[in-house]
């Protein structure tokens, strides 16, 4: 993805429908592969899809760009991982209605990710710092860059890089 897609964001937010489309069309497939490797159901990947998208067209004329070294594809998916923490929490909280919750019970986001990786690794990755977890979770999982996740996250481009290099040696010795 490119610059290409800040451009489109902008003719959005003048309200060209052309643009949006276009935005979709590139944007969409890339979305739902990230949006689905952090959950499996296929009813909720398309509500967060709608959402977003939505949000888009509405929020369009607030994205920043480069002003804040970010990217168009960046932004979006910032919107959709927001989406979807968002759902997994209306599930969490209509679960906890229904059943007592410990207080234990592990966040949404760390629920999506043991899902989506093996026991082994799973149980190592729980075991990393917060900070760690989720600079792996955006660059491996999501396919986010060392910039986009930088934006993601709200810390520099450097820290974003000493943190997966940790996180991913501490990942090392936890699987040999």
């Amino acid at each position: 993805m490119t610059d290409d897609e800040a451009a489109l964001v902008r003719r959005i937010a003048k309200g060209d429908r052309a643009a949006f489309e276009e935005l979709y069309r590139r944007t969409s497939p890339w979305l739902a592969v990230r949006l689905r490797r952090r959950c499996p159901d296929d009813q909720v990947v398309a509500e967060v899809m709608q959402e977003t998208y939505l949000a888009v067209w509405r929020a369009a004329g607030g994205f920043a760009g480069a002003a804040v070294d970010g990217s168009a594809v960046g932004w979006l998916w910032t919107i959709a991982a927001h989406r979807l923490v968002d759902v997994f929490r209306k599930q969490k909280k209509h679960a906890e209605i229904r059943h007592e919750v410990p207080p234990d019970s592990p966040a949404a986001e760390e629920e999506a990710l043991s899902g989506t990786v093996g026991a082994e690794l799973g149980a190592a990755l729980d075991e990393l710092a917060p900070e760690l977890r989720d600079v792996l979770q955006a660059m491996v999982l999501d396919g986010l860059t060392v910039r986009e996740t930088s934006v993601l996250l709200g810390v520099p481009e450097g820290t974003v890089k000493t943190r997966a290099r940790r996180a991913r040696t501490l990942l090392r010795e936890a699987l040999s």
